[in-house]
């Protein structure tokens, strides 16, 4: 079969590499694709978001399934216009996918269907907002509703810094028509894990548990990113938590859309809290996330195009997800100045000698392919992972390929994995 990949980050990479290797797939094809994706695909120089061209690609050359990457081409409506066109597609559609696109639709939908999330309230206005928030505590949390990138939550640890986010959000515009409306939010503590299922649109089937770092430095500390790095698996549930998960959440949601009539079929992400009160979702992700793909697919022993075609059947029940043993760890090498502004087309350098060492791989991200050469095209611009029979090797074996790299201010976190090894997580 005959498979393209929408998107061009490290997340579609790590997709592209993993259906290569799925024995029902003959060839595979990225749109648009980065600096390293040529290495398992064939790059196709469209947009993510041109749904025209990406349908007129798939129809004309056959494309047997098409897996949509990012969050904007769900939103946009990508899989609707393919299933139209007859092109078989996975992913959810663009009503479906407001559970991401809208942070205000996602927090009802969970307030209506039971699922445990923070107390919050929603605004489109900014007096509104700015006058509810001045009877609030901090710390607290203001969510720009619609889609930006990662970037769009704020945790803000005093009033002062709670004022100023719900002014560059809804004010200074700072996310674009993302802050039409805005989420104030209770703030919640606890340990942060990422449950990823597919999903059928009745059966939701769990991967292995990941731990995403999304604060800029060490420590957690800094502004939020798209992701910083991840690890997996991670033992922070028992089976009976992970158990409830399923049932409070995660079927839920499937029963949820589907009495919507938007049965959901594609990957749900649900971003929890471990509070001390139980666990909360923050979030939904309508796609894989990234990073956490990274470390997902590398240890994920089914072939990746089966599954998703048995979720295009209606059959995912039928299928028992297989794992290799051990852990795996990626570490995000990010442009100097990320999550701000940052600077791009700078020379790599030092890749064939960390792509050489044992068990590391190397998924490209913000690059881009000159002349032979690899430069930098984005913020987050590479995800060095590594696969070991334990978690401790593994964050030693990415760390090192990730020293043999470098560019121009590269900068990246230096504690990926140390929860884990500390037992918090």
């Amino acid at each position: 079969m005959r498979v393209l990949v929408v998107g061009s980050g490290g997340r579609e990479h790590t997709l592209a590499w993993a259906l290569q290797r799925s024995p029902e797939v003959d060839a595979v094809y990225v749109a648009p694709g980065n600096g390293g994706t040529h290495a398992v695909a064939q790059n196709v120089a469209i947009p993510a978001e041109d749904v025209r061209a990406l349908t007129e690609f798939a129809t004309h050359n056959a494309i047997d399934l098409v897996v949509v990457g990012p969050e904007a081409p769900l939103a946009l409506g990508l899989v609707d216009v393919l299933q139209r066109a007859k092109v078989p597609v996975f992913g959810p559609t663009a009503a479906a996918a407001r559970l991401e696109s809208s942070k205000a639709f996602s927090k009802a939908f969970m307030v209506e269907n039971n699922i445990p999330t923070a107390a919050y309230r929603s605004f489109t206005d900014y007096p509104s907002a700015s006058a509810y928030l001045a009877g609030q505590h901090a710390p607290i949390v203001i969510k720009a509703s619609g889609l930006a990138a990662g970037k769009g939550v704020i945790i803000c640890q005093t009033m002062a810094e709670a004022e100023a986010a719900l002014r560059s959000v809804m004010v200074e515009r700072d996310f674009g028509a993302a802050g039409d409306e805005v989420i104030i939010e209770e703030y919640l503590t606890g340990q942060e894990v990422s449950v990823l299922a597919f999903c059928d649109g009745k059966t939701a089937s769990p991967m292995i548990l990941a731990q995403d770092h999304k604060a800029a430095y060490d420590g957690d500390k800094g502004p939020n990113t798209g992701g910083m790095g991840c690890y997996a698996p991670a033992a922070v549930m028992d089976t009976a938590q992970q158990q409830a998960v399923l049932e409070q959440v995660l079927q839920p949601v499937l029963r949820g859309m589907a009495a919507q009539g938007t049965p959901y079929v594609g990957i749900l992400y649900a971003g929890l809290m471990l509070t001390p009160h139980g666990f909360k979702v923050l979030e939904f992700n309508c796609r894989f996330g990234d990073p956490e793909t990274q470390v997902i697919l590398p240890l994920l022993e089914t072939s990746l195009a089966e599954v998703m075609l048995v979720c295009l059947n209606g059959t995912l029940d039928t299928l028992t997800l297989r794992w290799r043993p051990g852990a795996a760890v990626c570490v995000v090498l990010a442009a100097g100045g990320y999550p701000g502004h940052y600077r791009k087309h700078d020379l790599i350098s030092g890749l064939d000698f960390a792509a050489a060492q044992p068990g590391v791989l190397l998924f490209h991200a913000g690059t881009t392919r000159e002349d032979g050469a690899i430069y930098t095209a984005g913020g987050r611009v590479l995800g060095v992972t590594a696969t070991a029979p334990d978690l401790h090797t593994a964050i030693h074996s990415a760390y090192a390929a990730a020293g043999m790299i470098s560019w121009p201010d590269m900068h990246y976190r230096r504690d990926i994995g140390a929860k884990g090894l500390r037992g918090e997580a």
